[in-house]
């Protein structure tokens, strides 16, 4: 199915747009997200075979962040970065939110230090007493 004016598809598999719009690094990541109901489009959640066109909008959970997304073009070739944010318009909540995301992200792990050197062997019993609470 081509448009015959561009020569592009009318429409296209979820999985491929998502994996051409490098939202995903493999088809096969993008098909399972979409299994797992973390792909919703027009508010309802999508299959991975759901054609998709230009127009529509799509609602994914990639790893706790959020995008609403507007598909502004179809390809079905992975090219290069700029050439797959050409494909999609985000809302600007959207960019916000994930904005706030990430900062908040960022202040939970902020206090943590990793350990300077690795466990003796005393710290190693300490810990593998933790695990096993009966054995204090």
């Amino acid at each position: 199915m081509t448009s015959e004016s561009t020569g592009l598809p009318a429409q296209l598999r979820l999985d491929v747009w998502l994996w051409a719009a490098r939202f995903f690094k493999t088809r096969a990541l993008a098909k399972q997200a979409a299994e797992a109901g973390k792909v919703e489009c027009a508010g309802q959640r999508a299959k991975a075979a759901r054609p998709v066109r230009v127009g529509d909008l799509l609602r994914l959970d990639r790893g706790g962040e959020m995008f609403e997304l507007a598909i502004a073009g179809l390809s079905d070739r992975r090219g290069p970065a700029p050439a797959a944010q050409a494909l999609y318009i985000e809302s600007p909540a959207s960019i916000e939110a994930r904005a706030r995301w990430r900062e908040q992200r960022a202040a939970e792990r902020n206090g943590y230090r990793p350990p300077e050197h690795r466990p003796d062997k005393r710290a190693r019993r300490l810990i593998r007493a933790l695990g096993d609470l009966e054995a204090l």
